[in-house]
């Protein structure tokens, strides 16, 4: 952790991280969190959850997991809309997005309708041999107010936490004639 904060310390503003142990924060537990800022003078410009999949139902008795993950991602635009500020979360894919070269929102995991609710999605994909050679690809699979479809090239080195977007001239568009078949993370 002190070396995150190093490295960040000279960035302006003010970064706040609040850990919980999986599974026992509630959507209420992060709206209380909030407010419990804005009572000390922090509004947040931007929240980002680590990650939505493993937000605690409030009824996770009565529904199946794809209802019950809907409904949070629901909830998280509801707190996205209150608070005026982006909310970022990581999804992972199903088992076909595994080792594709690019990840569409036909594999995401668990639950379809996490895409619904949101105004943008990316996907970062590696195959075997894009791990090697720290490379992946970047995907836009869904923008609400933006042009959406394209598939950007991407250094990707995870031992130093290193992500570069390369120059466009190797991206490629999907079209209804290539279509391209990936997961949002």
């Amino acid at each position: 952790m002190q070396k995150i904060y190093d490295e960040i310390s000279e960035i302006e503003g003010r970064l706040i991280v609040k850990e919980y142990p999986t599974r026992s924060a509630s959507i209420q537990t992060i709206k209380n969190h909030i407010e419990k800022l804005k009572r000390r003078n922090f509004v947040p410009d931007m929240i980002i959850l680590d990650y939505g999949d493993l937000i605690r139902p409030e009824n996770s008795r009565k529904d199946e997991k794809r209802h019950q993950l809907e409904t949070i991602y629901e909830e998280l635009r509801g707190i996205a809309q209150i608070c005026e500020c982006p909310v970022w979360t990581a999804s992972q894919t199903n088992r076909s997005g595994l080792n594709a070269e690019v990840i569409t929102m036909e594999q995401i995991s668990e639950a379809f309708n996490k895409c619904f609710v949101a105004d943008f999605i990316f996907s970062v994909s590696r195959t075997i041999e894009d791990k090697q050679n720290n490379q992946g690809k970047i995907f836009i699979a869904k923008n609400r107010n933006g042009p959406d479809g394209m598939v950007y090239d991407i250094f990707m080195d995870t031992s130093n936490v290193k992500i570069r977007v390369l120059p466009k001239t190797n991206a490629v568009t999907a079209t209804a004639t290539n279509p391209v078949s990936t997961s949002p993370v």
